[in-house]
């Protein structure tokens, strides 16, 4: 897959969100969402912010660490947190112009992504990424942080094919999950088996794997985006090890994570 169609889907990803949030009234704005403390608001404030940056990568690395730099320090700094830095000025706009705001910045993000190349790496808040992982990652913050709108507001969101993206980013950052827990990570292969809203099947690992987990991708990237507990999906799961990183999946970046307890207890 070139790096031209990830483009293409993210933008698709973050206008399926646009579509949800439009229709919203300024009391749905203020609803608060299954991360603590945060709003509607603040879930479109954040995507604001990083798709601002994440252009900024692409086009002003240097400019994109003052940002980063400025932003690791806030946790530093006695009263001033990073949600001050990344939702402050987020949350002294009405909703016409916070969408206004997250719009353009995902208007300057895909013009930066239009000049990527497959090979070309992006710095970013850890390691730098490839090309097609790095907008890969900013589609899974949108279709996550848009479930956690979804999931306040009570609204309807179609799955797509879109999630092989995120199925893949929860696949290899399995390794990721441990290490950022400060654990060794397990050297028992598991089979993932994966079936795409289409029907077509999206597969990982080696295929004679005694461990396994099998189900919808849907399902799949709810879990390692930590916004399902695996009890609450469809998936199977087969293996200790296997359970052990469903119950512990975190593909995303920052400190490590516990998902939501299960639902159905």
């Amino acid at each position: 897959m070139d790096v031209s169609d990830v483009l293409a889907d993210l933008l698709a990803e973050q206008q399926s969100l646009d579509d949800i949030v439009a229709g919203l009234d300024a009391s749905q704005w203020q609803l608060a969402t299954p991360s603590p403390g945060w709003t509607v608001a603040d879930q479109i404030g954040h995507l604001t912010y990083f798709d601002g940056t994440a252009a900024l990568a692409v086009v002003d690395p240097e400019g994109f660490s003052d940002a980063m730099n400025l932003l690791f320090a806030a946790g530093g700094t006695e009263g001033e947190s990073s949600d001050d830095i990344t939702l402050g000025p987020y949350r002294a706009l009405s909703p016409d112009e916070l969408l206004a705001a997250w719009r353009e910045n995902r208007a300057a993000l895909a013009s930066a992504g239009a000049t990527l190349e497959n090979d070309t790496r992006v710095a970013w808040y850890g390691p730098s990424m490839g090309a097609k992982s790095f907008l890969t990652a900013r589609m899974m913050e949108a279709w996550a942080h848009g479930q956690d709108i979804v999931d306040a507001v009570g609204a309807e969101r179609e799955a797509t094919d879109r999630l092989r993206h995120i199925a893949q980013l929860g696949f290899i950052t399995r390794g990721w999950t441990y290490i950022n827990r400060g654990l060794d990570v397990p050297s028992t292969p598991v089979r993932v088996d994966l079936t795409l809203p289409s029907g077509d099947a999206s597969r990982f690992g080696p295929e004679d794997a005694a461990e396994s987990i099998v189900g919808p991708a849907l399902d799949f990237c709810l879990v390692t985006t930590q916004r399902r507990h695996v009890d609450d999906t469809a998936l199977v799961v087969t293996g200790p090890s296997a359970r052990d990183w469903m119950e512990k999946a975190q593909l995303f970046a920052g400190p490590p994570s516990d998902g939501p307890a299960p639902r159905s207890t």
